[in-house]
């Protein structure tokens, strides 16, 4: 099978930002909450976009939107210094385009910060449609965004890879009943271990580069 559409999540899987989002909810929920969270306490409230983890978990209710705001602010400000361009990640989405597939974002990133790291890391445009986590009512693992982005594509869940690093990504496409692959490639993923194992499961982009040409010389 020739997949037509590849399907990625970002955070973690194309773009290692999780330093950069973590600097910026603890420098927030200092400030308005007076609270020191570690790395894990912020990955433990995933699920939402940045907005709702903000909504959700402040104390400081009466300052939300201003939390927020300042949230986007401490993440555009510090970007560079916390995330960097991954030169073998553009190699990968230049050579599946020069396969003719097309390639998609599903993240539950908001699409503030989406648009923000898309700017700093991908010149040009380098992605057919994009479903950030402002664009669904059910963020993963529930299937929405998939189904959505291949609703845009016109591509069929038989059509379709979807690659991330978390359980939510892998859960959420055999829920959109799409083919999984599971990544821990860069170096703050969100681990190498999948409860619900993916269809297949990479360390490093050269490794899912082999399988992608072999499925493409098979098709």
């Amino acid at each position: 099978m020739k997949y037509k559409a590849i399907l990625f999540d970002f955070d973690g899987t194309l773009a290692d930002t999780l330093p950069i989002c973590f600097y910026s909810f603890q420098k927030v929920f200092a400030a308005y909450d007076q609270r020191t969270l570690t790395d894990q306490d912020i990955v433990a409230m995933f699920g939402p976009s940045e907005i709702g983890i903000i909504q959700q978990n402040l104390r400081c209710k009466d300052r939300v939107h201003e939390a927020i705001d300042d949230y986007y602010l401490h993440y555009e400000r510090e970007h560079d210094r916390y995330v960097s361009s991954n030169q073998e990640i553009l190699e990968l989405i230049n050579l599946i385009h020069h396969k003719g597939i097309s390639t998609g974002i599903v993240t539950g990133k908001a699409r503030k910060s989406y648009d923000i790291s898309v700017k700093h890391l991908f010149p040009g445009d380098l992605f057919k449609i994009s479903i950030t986590g402002d664009d669904v009512v059910d963020p993963k693992p529930h299937p929405e965004g998939i189904i959505k982005a291949m609703n845009l594509l016109g591509c069929l869940p038989e059509e379709t890879l979807f690659v991330g690093d978390s359980q939510a990504d892998i859960e959420a496409g055999i829920r959109a009943r799409v083919k999984t692959a599971g990544v821990n490639w860069l170096d703050n993923s969100h681990g190498s271990e999948f409860s619900i194992k993916p269809d297949y499961q990479f360390s490093s982009i050269s490794d899912f580069i082999c399988e992608l040409n072999r499925e493409v010389r098979n098709s």
